[in-house]
Parts: C-alpha cells; structure tokens; sequence
C-alpha cells in the first residue's frame, strides 16, 4: 500500500510558506513534527543547549572508543539542538567512516544520540548531527536535484519521481520546490519514500 503526503499552504507555519509531506503546519507555539505527524511543543533555548551538551558528552566517549580526533560543535538551529563534529582543514577524510555510504552511518550515530539524551533528560530530542559537513553538502546536491526536477516538469508538465530519501533529504527538496513556486509530494513506504515533485496548477 502506498502512503502518499501532499503539500498544502497554511499561514499558520513560521515564516507562512507551504507545508511540506514531512512538515506539518506550525502554530506560533508549535515547532516542526519529527515526521510522525505530531508537532512538538517548542524548547527552550536553554533546554535545547542542554540536549547539545548531552549529545557532545556522548559522542566525545564515541571518538574516544573508536581512536578518532574531532571537535564538536554545539548550537542550536530552527527550533532543535545541532551538533557537529569537525576537524581542523584538510583532515575531514578520518571521519568519513562515521558517515557511511548515503549518510547511513550518520543517520544511525544521530539516532544514538538522540536516545542518549532522551535517557538522560527523559524527553524526546529531534537533534541533528552532521559529520565532517557532510549534510551540508548533501544539501547542496540535493537543492540542485531539486532545481532539475523542477526545470523538467516545467518543461514536460509531468511529475518527476526522484529517488528514495530519509526525511531529512526530503524536506531539503520540498522547500527547495516550494522556493521555486511548485509543489511536492513524498510518497511510497520507509525506506523507500520518495519525492514526486508536482506540475503547477
């Protein structure tokens, strides 16, 4: 059975664009869903910190287990905590193995560190971890893939099915979509949902 998610327009979401398949409409008191269709009620800055600092105490011990240097940065990002882990220039290439093909590996350490600090202050974290840049640069693959979708269903007036991506890659493509004046869909089961980016009207 297909699960299909279309974008709809609301006013209530911060900074009043469109609502994405893997972002429900926000009120004011409201940040993002984690995907599971249920908003969480908004952090604080301090709590949010908190999180960071759980999530770097854990992934310090990581490094130290697995013999690999890196520093780790804390801040917090569009309403959760972020924490990165970085090395001085030209040394990123150590820490690809915490990366794995198509961000596996990262996708699995971010889950650790989520449930790291749910054991710690009780509360579920939707903190996100990158490794090495490498989800920025990820999103900057993924933000062009977008454009050429979007290039050729102005050019066909057909939907364009992209390949299948975490929540994390998909909601980078539906805003950059909705940036362009279309619209997006994610359909298809985990971990096979995908992106179909949709004709205008």
């Amino acid at each position: 059975m297909t699960e299909t998610d279309s974008t709809t327009t609301s006013g209530d979401e911060q900074g009043g664009g469109l609502a994405t398949a893997d972002e429900e409409p926000l009120s004011p008191e409201e940040t993002e869903d984690d995907g599971d269709g249920a908003p969480k009620p908004r952090a604080s800055v301090r709590r949010l910190e908190e999180e960071g600092e759980v999530a770097a105490d854990y992934l310090e011990e990581l490094l130290d287990i697995v013999d690999l240097d890196g520093d780790i940065d804390i801040d917090v990002e569009n309403g959760r905590a972020s924490v990165a882990i970085v090395t001085e220039s030209g040394r990123d290439r150590e820490l690809r193995s915490l990366v794995g093909p198509r961000g596996e590996v990262l996708e699995a350490l971010q889950e650790l560190a989520r449930l790291a600090v749910q054991a710690k202050t009780g509360e579920r974290s939707r903190l996100m971890l990158d490794v090495a840049g490498y989800r920025a640069g990820r999103r900057r693959t993924l933000e062009e893939l977008a454009a050429r979708a979007v290039s050729e269903v102005r050019r066909s007036g057909e939907p364009v099915r992209l390949e299948p991506m975490n929540a994390f890659e998909r909601k980078v493509v539906h805003d950059a979509v909705a940036d362009a004046g279309l619209a997006s869909e994610s359909e298809g089961v985990e971990p096979s949902r995908f992106v179909v980016v949709l004709p205008g009207s």
